[in-house]
């Protein structure tokens, strides 16, 4: 299952220049052009290579322009990574969904579809993101924190709902399982053309993927598709 749509960014009336007024229409136009335009340069340059006139180019306008928006270009990589958290809440909602029966594998496969695709979304924020977390920068270990936090305290709560209902063994820990289970989905979606390049192909990752976490959140194996 594919997330149709992408949640609202920050709201307009939240935008502010570095001067503290709020554009208008056209300025947040601008504005967003801005991110997209670092978030593309991303894909194909370390962050610390990429400069203002760089983004500036690539969205038509001039340095003098990006600097009424964003101090420089870290400030608008770390609004990339503080979007990360708004648009993983199509995901919340389907860890929320019905995992009861044969549900539960179709939930948990849209789950795994779902993450892929936010990842692969936001493939280039997150290298970013994780490289700086690596090296001990709290700010986008933070916002790293809050992207996935939805997801982890939303599985959290379902198999602790499983665990009550008798479904899962009294010493499941659902918290570390919840985080380990993200964790998972995380480091499967960094290393998804890896995985290829060895042979393994996405549907059999998808596949994979699936089968573990409708066993760890259900305490139920899925039956084998086909």
């Amino acid at each position: 299952m594919a997330i149709s749509a992408q949640p609202d960014r920050v709201p307009e009336e939240d935008v502010r220049a570095t001067d503290g007024r709020v554009p208008g229409r056209r300025g947040i136009a601008t504005r967003r052009r801005l991110l997209d335009c670092t978030a593309e340069l991303l894909g194909s340059t370390s962050y610390r290579d990429i400069k203002v006139i760089d983004i500036a180019r690539e969205a038509g306008t001039s340095p003098a322009t990006f600097y009424q928006y964003f101090p420089d270009v870290e400030q608008a990589v770390l609004v990339l990574a503080e979007e990360l958290a708004a648009d993983a809440e199509p995901i919340v909602e389907l860890v929320k969904g019905d995992w009861r029966g044969e549900k539960g594998a179709a939930t948990a496969r849209a789950v795994v579809d779902a993450f892929l695709e936010y990842y692969e979304r936001h493939r280039a924020v997150f290298r970013v993101v994780d490289l700086a977390t690596g090296e001990g920068d709290l700010r986008f270990k933070q916002l790293r924190t809050r992207a996935l936090g939805g997801i982890t305290d939303a599985l959290c709560a379902v198999i602790g709902e499983f665990q009550h209902d008798g479904k899962l063994d009294a010493d499941v820990d659902p918290k570390a399982t919840a985080f380990i289970m993200v964790a998972m989905l995380a480091h499967s979606a960094a290393h998804r053309y890896g995985f290829e390049f060895w042979g393994v192909r996405t549907s059999a990752q998808v596949d994979t993927l699936t089968r573990v976490l409708t066993w760890n959140v259900t305490g139920r194996k899925p039956r084998k598709s086909g």
